[in-house]
């Protein structure tokens, strides 16, 4: 009535009252009459706004790629953004009257598609496909420097890069690829396990074959120690040996020379003795018969005697004429000789 209305606004919209080119009202969450005639609302949603994207885009090695995700924004400073865009609402609906509101997605999108755009281009397929949390981290960091949102008194709350993948046909290749390396990956490690076995196998051949080697060796040095002992042993014996035969030899050189001394000692007993005989038979020789014949009568035994004297009957048995020889001087005789 007479062109006067009530305007209620929620808390998470930002609004500003204008009435003949000045600002008669500004903030959130307000309520208040209008004249129609001279007032214009400008209506700013403060909360938080999502904007998916998903973009197509060319990498450094000419492969197609689409890079998807979600920006999360909030308009912190309404009245720079209302000088910017256009956020008046009709009269009639409180819509808007241009569509200025919903270019503020799109404006902030192609901020981002720029920045994505160049990273992408300036990386291969294979890096640009592991660029989320790098590509995540350069465009928050930009993005909160980049003077188009500050003009739209835009602030950055948060972005998300959900997918980076490559066309049906690359990503069959890559696949593929990918595959045949871990199946070579797994060949590999089949490979290395095997060559760790028989690293190992050999190692422990080794380790077999060189205590072989050290026990010939300390059965060699056995044999060699006993065959020192042997012949230390057969040369000690030698030498007892050699020295029992030269034992013996001086032995039977010490008999020879006393059998030489006793042969020399005989020879001049001999020599001696037959002095001796001969001197005693030179003398006999001198002496008179009768001189000899007493001699030895003197030491002839009276049996000895007797036969001597019948020898000299039996001389001179011729000279004789009759002897008389009584019995008692045989029985006598007969009994010396048995005893």
């Amino acid at each position: 009535m007479f062109g006067i209305k009530y305007y209620k606004a929620d808390s998470s919209t930002y609004v500003i009252a204008s009435a003949n080119g000045k600002m008669r009202r500004k903030g959130s969450g307000l309520s208040f009459f209008y004249n129609t005639a001279v007032t214009s609302i400008a209506q700013i949603p403060i909360n938080a706004l999502e904007a998916p994207f998903i973009f197509s885009l060319q990498t450094a090695d000419f492969q197609a790629v689409k890079v998807q995700g979600q920006i999360t924004f909030q308009i912190i400073e309404p009245q720079k953004a209302a000088q910017t865009l256009n956020f008046n609402v009709k009269d009639s609906d409180a819509s808007y009257v241009s569509d200025d509101p919903l270019k503020l997605n799109d404006r902030v999108v192609r901020s981002v598609q720029t920045l994505v755009q160049g990273e992408i281009q300036r990386t291969k397929l294979r890096d640009a496909l592991q660029l989320n949390q790098e590509l995540v981290s350069f465009m928050r960091k930009t993005l909160l420097e980049s003077p188009i949102l500050s003009n739209l008194g835009v602030s950055v709350i948060d972005i998300a890069i959900s997918a980076i993948t490559p066309t049906p046909e690359t990503s069959r290749a890559l696949e593929a690829h990918a595959r045949e390396n871990i199946l070579k990956e797994a060949d590999d490690a089949i490979y290395s396990r095997r060559k760790f076995a028989v690293e190992q196998e050999r190692t422990i051949k080794d380790a077999e074959l060189q205590t072989e080697l050290e026990v010939q060796q300390k059965e060699q040095e056995i044999a060699e120690s006993r065959l020192d002992n042997e012949r230390n042993l057969l040369r000690e014996e030698a030498l007892t040996t050699q020295e029992r035969i030269q034992a013996e030899v001086d032995a039977q050189t010490q008999r020879k020379r006393l059998v030489e001394l006793n042969a020399q000692n005989k020879q001049l007993e001999s020599d001696a003795e037959a002095y001796a005989i001969q001197s005693r038979m030179k003398a006999f020789k001198e002496l008179p018969v009768e001189n000899l014949k007493a001699m030895s009568l003197a030491n002839m035994a009276p049996d000895q005697l007797i036969a001597m004297a019948f020898d000299t009957l039996a001389q001179n048995a011729d000279k004789i004429g009759e002897l008389n020889i009584g019995p008692d001087l045989f029985s006598q005789i007969s009994k010396k000789v048995r005893k």
